[in-house]
């Protein structure tokens, strides 16, 4: 389903972020983007949704050359992904309900639809006690959850999650996991930055990053 092939990428002045990395995730796999911080996991994430485009080297979505989307067609390929970022972006000034059906108003859906949508998202987080509560007065692993459930609300073909227990509790990180790895279990592809090994025994495969370059395993950054 994704596939880099030798990709790098660049930042002014001279910041190598990623180094000839190459990889290939099949349809269907929960797969852990692994390392410290700074090692480059964020970056392939917003490759992987075209926020970010390769210095050099190919990233192939579905046999699509994405880097050569121009863009008006992004936004026709991001329904297919659920992005779930570290930064939740809930819109302060709408309930979760808004916020959850915003995604599926987006798209072109009945408000109707969207509505049921969301509801039924929002209860598979278990937050359908907060459909009327503004983001701020929801805890943080609330507020995780409520992004989990926009992002999956219009059933993407693949999830892109950057370190979503970071900042957690240990009880609010398990279930935010459990919650990506049933969405796996449904046929979603499911791709997760962390730095917290603990979590890294539920993935289908581990890639391991390390200061932009590929690892053969867990390194402390230099």
């Amino acid at each position: 389903m994704i596939e880099f092939k030798q990709v790098s990428k660049h930042f002014p002045p001279g910041i190598s972020a990623l180094s000839d990395i190459s990889f290939s995730i099949g349809r269907g796999e929960l797969v852990f983007l692994a390392g410290p911080s700074g090692a480059g996991k964020s970056t392939i994430l917003k490759m992987i949704a075209a926020i970010e485009r390769p210095t050099s080297g190919q990233v192939l979505v579905n046999e699509q050359d994405i880097t050569r989307l121009n863009s008006a067609a992004l936004p026709y390929f991001r329904r297919n992904i659920g992005l779930i970022l570290q930064d939740h972006a809930l819109l302060l000034d709408r309930t979760i309900l808004d916020n959850v059906m915003l995604p599926m108003l987006i798209s072109g859906a009945s408000g109707n639809e969207a509505l049921i949508r969301a509801s039924t998202a929002l209860d598979k987080m278990n937050l359908s006690d907060k459909l009327e509560a503004y983001p701020l007065a929801l805890s943080g692993g609330e507020q995780q959850r409520a992004a989990i459930a926009r992002a999956i609300v219009n059933r993407p073909q693949l999830i892109l999650a950057d370190e979503p227990t970071a900042y957690l509790d240990r009880d609010n990180a398990t279930q935010v996991m459990n919650a990506l790895q049933a969405f796996q279990a449904a046929g979603v592809t499911c791709i997760i930055s962390s730095h917290d090994e603990q979590f890294l025994v539920n993935a289908t495969r581990v890639i391991y990053l390390n200061q932009g370059k590929q690892a053969t395993g867990w390194q402390t950054a230099v």
